[in-house]
């Protein structure tokens, strides 16, 4: 499979790099072809790949550059479902797959490798970290693969007999998944969310169900019993389902009497949990559940939970400073992220809200406002932002940039005060991507912390 054939990569980036050194190690004739102008930080990659024999097209998509010679098309995750070459290839029936698919074709049938696959609207990076971690701490052989930021085709050469795959899948790259099929399959929630890209709702919920389209019986579904988009979408799966729930006791993992539990047996109580929030219990159970298929023990589980603070730009507590705590959210790009993020504190939060303009709906947020004492706006949305604050009576400031936003928010802070970087809005109206706006607000905390201890 994938030897000798000719294979055009949409989009470089890092699986776009992985993908193309396993082909063309296959003896592929490779073509990788890039709308944007080659990045200095990929020279060295670039120029690795051109001594293996893979040519490059950056900058551009010239229409003859594509053709029906191709065996396949090898789709980034994020380059649109309706680009021209994947609807010509779709017009000349040439299969069109992503890294994560070719990876999956390509493991080895005869080591038993095992494939746990995480999806969801919010929380599976949380919850693919906790599954990866939970496996470590029980001395496991695992390797953390996906959307985290890690090519499942890096670990190709690697995998030993028995290894485990811990995957996080994103619906850019469940669209294209045509014979993935995950051991264990987790759904932590679906709610409205990338529409730029899957176009409607419904198509949106039809993606995330297809982690589960080639599961069979003796395969395990992890499903959120709370939520109905999840139960509405997987009633008909072959798999085998089993859930957790937040909301009541189910056969499954369970929230009471502020511990969370596994069938009848208490994994841990809230106070010897670092993460804080009823979502991260949720990604905690969705975790528990996953690895309790793979005999993890109990005692592993706690031991992760107890030091486990959370994933970076995922309401990671970055600072205090004056009795003033500061959150990243910086991944809170939708509505739902952000009502999650509220939902977790009863102390005074000052909300940096605001950012790439796509029409989110922030009367959406009304019910969750209660703890908000002041609102700083930013970006591009920022005056729609000061309309909806000011239609509620919360005090809001309107500054155009993180650094402006920043220092109002520190200006009208007071001890106590929780400083929450949740903005509900994705951040490519001024940053590249969303974590650079929260390691610049990151920098913000550590120059006011080494501020007030020089003071």
């Amino acid at each position: 499979m994938f030897q000798n054939q000719k294979i055009f990569i949409l989009g470089f980036a890092r699986s776009g790099y992985d993908a193309a050194k396993v082909l063309i190690e296959r003896g592929n004739q490779v073509l990788v072809n890039d709308g944007k102008p080659q990045q200095q930080e990929d020279f060295e990659k670039i120029e690795e790949l051109k001594k293996l024999g893979v040519s490059f097209v950056f900058g551009e998509h010239p229409d003859a550059l594509f053709d029906s010679s191709y065996d396949y098309l090898v789709k980034n995750p994020g380059v649109p479902i309706d680009h021209k070459y994947v609807l010509k290839a779709q017009e000349w029936n040439i299969p069109v797959i992503n890294e994560t698919e070719m990876a999956f074709r390509l493991l080895p049938k005869d080591k038993n490798i095992r494939l746990i696959g995480i999806t969801g609207t919010n929380g599976k990076t949380t919850t693919t970290t906790l599954i990866y971690r939970f496996l470590k701490e029980d001395g496991r052989s695992v390797h953390l693969a996906g959307n985290i930021g890690y090519p499942l085709c890096r670990f190709l050469k690697e995998l030993k007999k028995d290894d485990i795959i811990v995957d996080e899948v994103s619906c850019q790259q469940l669209e294209n998944f045509v014979e993935y099929r995950p051991d264990v399959g987790v759904l932590t929630n679906i709610s409205e969310a990338h529409l730029e890209f899957m176009k409607t709702y419904d198509h949106y919920k039809e993606i995330k169900a297809r982690l589960f389209q080639n599961q069979t019986k003796k395969d395990v579904a992890i499903l959120n019993m709370g939520n109905e988009e999840v139960l509405r979408l997987t009633k008909d799966i072959r798999s085998t389902s089993k859930f957790f729930s937040s909301k009541a006791e189910v056969n499954g993992a369970y929230l009471k009497d502020q511990a969370i539990y596994y069938y009848d047996e208490k994994i841990a109580s809230f106070g010897e949990i670092s993460l804080i929030g009823t979502h991260n219990y949720e990604n905690i159970m969705a975790a528990i559940m996953a690895v309790k298929e793979f005999g993890v023990s109990t005692a592993a589980i706690r031991n992760v939970l107890k030091e486990f603070h959370g994933v970076p730009h995922r309401l990671e507590l970055v600072g205090e400073v004056d009795g003033r705590k500061f959150y990243n959210d910086t991944e809170a790009t939708n509505i739902r992220c952000c009502q999650i993020a509220l939902s977790s504190f009863s102390s005074p939060v000052i909300l940096f809200l605001g950012g790439y303009e796509r029409n989110q709906n922030f009367d959406e947020l009304d019910s969750y406002v209660s703890s908000v004492k002041a609102i700083v706006t930013l970006g591009a949305c920022r005056k729609r932002v000061k309309d909806f604050g000011d239609r509620r009576n919360i005090p809001t400031y309107e500054e155009e940039t993180l650094k402006e936003a920043f220092w109002k928010a520190w200006e009208v802070s007071e001890p106590g005060d929780v400083l929450l970087l949740s903005p509900a809005s994705a951040s490519w109206d001024q940053y590249k991507q969303c974590e650079d706006r929260g390691d610049e607000f990151r920098q913000y905390v550590e120059e006011l912390s080494s501020k007030n201890k020089k003071e």
